[in-house]
């Protein structure tokens, strides 16, 4: 019984490490989640690439990048709290940005048809 308790004892304070530490990797995640839905939003702009930071409270949030490329866009979203990080990469089609409301048509941004392309 003695041995029992102190087994108990001792691993008592691991498991609330592995909750904090578990917390942190969820705030770090939603953090990134932010900055995802912040570039997809800010997709309208005119520039072919961005970076920006989401600082709340004097703290760091997210840093954002977005990038437009052949048919779509990239966001890459890195999540931040306290000594974690927790980077999200999301490929968006124009097609798709159109269908969701981030952006009115996709005539402003760089296609290609790949379907006119002679295969032989």
């Amino acid at each position: 019984m003695r041995k029992i308790l102190i087994v108990f004892v001792i691993a008592l304070p691991l498991f609330g490490f592995l909750s904090s530490f578990e917390d942190e990797i969820t705030t770090a995640h939603l953090n990134a989640k932010k900055g995802i839905y912040y570039g997809l939003k800010n997709v309208k702009d005119k520039r072919a690439k961005f970076d920006n930071k989401i600082v709340d409270k004097s703290k760091l949030i997210a840093i954002v990048k977005v990038s437009k490329e052949i048919n779509g866009v990239r966001v890459e979203a890195t999540g931040y709290n306290n000594s974690t990080e927790v980077t999200i990469v999301v490929y968006r089609s124009y097609v798709d940005l159109v269908k969701d409301g981030y952006i009115r048509d996709a005539s402003d941004f760089p296609n290609e048809n790949f379907d006119a392309v002679d295969k032989n």
